[in-house]
């Protein structure tokens, strides 16, 4: 089983309120809204640029 990270974001208080809300109106959890967010970057970037190589990501 994959071990989830923990990523901690600075917000404006009002960027909050308004992510909160779409959250809220779409049904998800702030870090819901947040993974949906994500997950639609991902697939749009490798829609453009092909799937992501991970081999070198786990480098340091």
């Amino acid at each position: 089983m994959e071990k989830k990270k923990h990523l901690s974001l600075r917000l404006e208080d009002e960027t909050r309120l308004k992510l909160r809300y779409i959250a809220k109106y779409e049904g998800r959890s702030i870090n819901g809204q947040v993974m949906h967010l994500i997950y639609g970057c991902i697939r749009d970037y490798e829609e453009k640029n092909g799937k992501i190589d991970l081999s070198d990501a786990q480098k340091p």
